[in-house]
């Protein structure tokens, strides 16, 4: 989950791998550093904490530079200190190594290494990487590096540089991404492609097992076993405006405000009014093959797990398909049973997610159909599906995940009524009459934006609670989950999400005047339960806020707050109660004065287990 840059070119080093590393940062900031070799001497620098930190600390600087390396951690071996900060030494000190990942097997090679003679200086697995290579070098740090890697266990993305073998960077990867940006006279190296997008939109994405060796002149690729591989670029759809506030105080909440444009980008070119279908060619399984299908299991972490259970309401109502949705990081390890009639769904806004990932190379082996749902169409985990079915948010900044999750309940929604379609469960007439209540849902979204300011009041009057509870029902029951993770995530308010119906078997017991309520109570097929749930409540006291249709008076009898949303076809509600439960936990997160883009202990890609 931490963040690599590395850059060799004729550009002023020190700000670019500092503005590399800020657009980097909501993969971890437990620490940063940089290394830099000016005029063949090593310049290095790190701290703990975050980047501007790093950037304070190198004012007044001096130090220019041909090649070097920076890296923001996410700590998983040894505490954020300096001296556990990246990038890591040799003894030597003419080799640094930044890493993304974990080397399983790193006290084994510690041992050895020490009884060697190697001396360390931190907590960090990352270390022994730094003085594996300084152990076979010789004159050719590539050749050193990949005698290193035949000694890892684990994943890892990693980028080296020595002052011994001068003008080259040497990455690697077998886990965590890694990307190399081709420009002008000028290469990059990146755990992500949002640092490269200033300088070039020429990318090549490494795979597992794979080596760059980059020069001021070139880039040579080649496998573990150093035979060359012939990597052509790709061209990249983003720019890097996609990735600036552009006026908004945070980036979460510009992305907020992104989702209706976001809806209308994933449905284009994929619905058409005219023929009342949905057209999803570009997943690249065959209709025979979906028509067969007895069975969906939708595999997801986090947000695309809550986008997948919302999902599952939706492929079950419409195409009449049985659907599981399951944890990826428990089911990697389940004995799960699959068979060619069975499609598996894999949920990631990254790609990248190592559950994820591990769980679909996972469930290949029995065979199954396989489809990735994500948002970087090169990522590892579109690669190894069978089918793709991309989201089109653009790069999301903020940590909270906001308009991935709505377009990734977007992607869910097509497939639903694609597979119903081909199945024959919905006729033409049903058909068009979705496809054009889901038309309608960004300029919905818009009428919610235009009355954020009744969410931020609102907000104010629930700054100073510690616990809230979140209710819902039926395909609302998703959106009672993802509201309470955001409130957890951002404000560091503790919050719970639960069906309605499970109110009485537990959760009831924690009502009372310090424990508001925030209740999903659109008019569908379950709002006289959510009727009854809210009567329970404010038996025992308990103050409720709900998310309700604009035109549905009785509700507001019966609550103490109202936020009202556009009324819209039932199984489309979680579109429009979402954006006020994103809103609300923006609100208090930036009123309690929380690092909303970089909430404590989160980072935005989990890569490793």
């Amino acid at each position: 989950m931490c963040g690599i840059i590395g850059y060799i070119g004729p550009k002023n080093i020190v700000p670019l791998l500092i503005d590399g590393l800020k657009k980097l940062e909501y993969r971890g900031y437990d620490s940063a550093g940089i290394a830099v070799v000016d005029s063949g001497k090593l310049y290095l620098q790190r701290v703990k904490g975050k980047i501007n930190e790093l950037e304070s600390t190198l004012e007044g600087e001096t130090v220019s530079g041909q090649y070097g390396l920076g890296h923001t951690r996410w700590a998983t071996h040894g505490r954020p200190s300096e001296e556990n900060a990246h990038p890591h030494r040799d003894c030597t000190g003419s080799i640094v190594v930044v890493h993304n990942g974990i080397i399983e097997n790193y006290l084994t090679l510690k041992k050895m290494l020490r009884e060697e003679g190697h001396e360390f200086v931190s907590e960090t697995d990352t270390e022994v990487i730094a003085h594996l290579i300084e152990k076979y070098f010789e004159d050719k740090l590539e050749v050193a590096v990949q005698k290193a890697l035949k000694e890892l266990e684990g994943d890892f993305a990693i980028s080296a540089i020595s002052t011994k073998d001068k003008e080259k960077i040497v990455a690697a990867k077998s886990g965590p991404p890694a990307v190399v940006g081709i420009g002008e006279g000028e290469y990059l190296i990146s755990s992500d492609i949002n640092p490269l997008l200033s300088h070039t939109q020429d990318v090549v994405f490494l795979e597992d097992g794979e080596m760059a060796i980059i020069r001021k002149d070139g880039v040579e690729f080649r496998d573990f076993d150093g035979k060359p591989l012939d990597k052509p670029a790709e061209r990249l759809a983003w720019n890097p405006l996609m990735i600036e506030k552009r006026g908004y105080k945070h980036f979460m909440l510009k992305e907020i405000f992104e989702q209706p444009q976001v809806l209308r980008d994933t449905f284009e070119g994929r619905i058409s009014l005219d023929s009342g279908t949905v057209n999803l060619g570009e997943i690249e399984i065959s209709p025979t093959n979906l028509r067969e299908i007895s069975r969906v299991v939708i595999i997801a972490c986090g947000t695309s797990y809550h986008a997948a259970l919302m999902g599952r309401y939706l492929i079950e109502t419409l195409a009449r398909v049985s659907v599981d949705v399951e944890y990826a990081s428990e089911y990697r390890y389940r004995d799960f049973i699959l068979d060619q009639n069975s499609l598996v769904v894999v949920v990631s806004q990254s790609g990248e997610t190592a559950d994820t990932l591990a769980a679909l190379r996972a469930v290949k082996k029995g065979n199954p159909l396989t489809l990735a749902i994500c948002n970087v169409i090169n990522s590892s985990i579109a690669r190894e599906s069978l089918g793709v079915l991309s989201t089109h948010a653009g790069p999301e900044i903020g940590v909270a995940a906001t308009k991935t999750f709505s377009a990734q309940m977007a992607a869910l929604a097509l497939l639903a009524i694609h597979l119903a379609q081909i199945k024959k469960t919905i006729d033409s007439q049903e058909s068009l009459a979705l496809i054009q209540d889901l038309q309608r849902i960004p300029h919905k979204i818009e009428m919610i934006l235009n009355e954020a300011d009744i969410v931020e009041k609102l907000a104010w009057d629930f700054v100073p609670f510690s616990h809230f509870l979140y209710l819902g029902r039926w395909i609302n029951f998703p959106i009672a989950l993802e509201g309470a993770l955001k409130l957890k995530e951002i404000s560091y308010m503790h919050a719970e999400g639960y069906a309605g119906g499970e109110m009485k078997h537990g959760p009831i017991a924690l009502i009372d005047e310090k424990m508001p309520t925030m209740a999903i109570v659109p008019k569908d097929r379950v709002y006289d339960k959510m009727l009854s749930n809210i009567s329970e409540i404010k038996a025992r006291v308990g103050h409720i806020l709900a998310v309700a249709f604009q035109e549905d008076e009785d509700i507001r009898d019966r609550v103490d707050d109202v936020i009202p949303i556009p009324s819209t076809n039932q199984l489309f509600t979680p579109f429009l109660t979402t954006v006020p439960l994103q809103l609300f936990a923006y609100y208090i997160a930036a009123i309690r004065g929380a690092d909303v883009d970089q909430p404590r202990n989160l980072a935005k890609s989990v890569t490793v287990e």
